[in-house]
């Protein structure tokens, strides 16, 4: 039987990488173009799913290990989400900001432009989901994320 930590870092991952396919649904059925920031987020998302996934099946310091980062990048979401929400979404052009040149300096958007591409301004990227700016639905899931990895984190075997 799986223990708590092993269901806890899969839940994390199906939640991760659901957000992710949320993400590519919205942009290429609904037509919503993500911004630099969105790109991180997703990127983000993924590696979380990834460690997560990876580390679930693994013994349990690995998924310790799994947790802690997971808790760690989910902390990164947040951040991005929010400056997201409240400084770039305000911008006119996410151009030269953290987000555009980290995922520029990647090369995920030339490698996997239907994934990583960064078609839109943070300003257009500006969508409400449910009346709720999309920035923060994403800021909510990663706060879910963080306090999912802090109980695998600290719950006993």
């Amino acid at each position: 039987m799986p223990s708590t930590s092993q269901r806890t870092l899969t839940l994390i991952a199906i939640l991760a990488f659901g957000a992710v396919g949320i993400a590519l649904v919205s942009q290429y059925v609904f037509g919503l173009q993500p911004c630099a920031w969105c790109v991180l987020q997703r990127l983000i998302y993924i590696v979380i799913g990834i460690v997560c996934l990876v580390l679930a099946f693994a013994g349990p310091a690995l998924r310790r290990l799994g947790a802690l980062l997971a808790l760690i990048l989910a902390v990164c979401g947040i951040w991005a989400a929010y400056y997201q929400y409240t400084v770039a979404s305000k911008l006119l052009s996410c151009a030269q900001t953290f987000a555009d040149k980290f995922i520029a300096g990647s090369g995920l958007d030339a490698a996997v432009p239907s994934v990583f591409g960064i078609y839109a301004t943070c300003m257009d990227a500006t969508v409400k989901v449910l009346g709720v700016e999309y920035a923060l639905w994403s800021l909510a899931l990663f706060a879910i994320v963080a306090l999912l990895s802090l109980r695998a984190l600290f719950k006993r075997a």
